[in-house]
């Protein structure tokens, strides 16, 4: 059993940073591939980045230079870094986390970023 929470979001302006955690709970070794995605209103769903447990890391190309993944195996987190933010990067960002072999198993409840002037 695995629980996963994001926090971070806030109320920032165009050109703001904000870093995002995500902290996993429970049998949280089960998770190998640990991922940030978000959905603004209106629109689907998209990926952002994930990483491994050692370290490996995969951007979508649109987020490559302004949003770097991170995790702090110790305190069974991982961060999402948003630099350069712009008002189109308004959503709710989740965490989800996947085991060795499989497709995402356990999404957190998502935290809200709101970028406005």
């Amino acid at each position: 059993q695995v629980q996963l929470v994001e926090s971070g979001g806030a109320l920032v302006q165009p050109g703001g940073s904000l870093r995002l955690s995500c902290a996993a709970s429970g049998h949280r070794l089960s998770i190998w591939r640990t991922s940030w995605h978000r959905q603004a209103p209106g629109k689907q769903r998209e990926f952002i980045a994930d990483i491994t447990r050692i370290g490996s890391t995969n951007y979508a190309d649109s987020m490559k230079g302004r949003f770097t993944i991170s995790r702090d195996n110790a305190k069974n987190t991982v961060y999402l870094q948003m630099n350069s933010l712009k008002t189109e990067d308004t959503a709710v960002y989740y965490c989800a986390g996947a085991e060795v072999g499989h497709t995402i198993n356990y999404w957190g409840q998502g935290t809200q970023v709101t970028v406005s002037s």
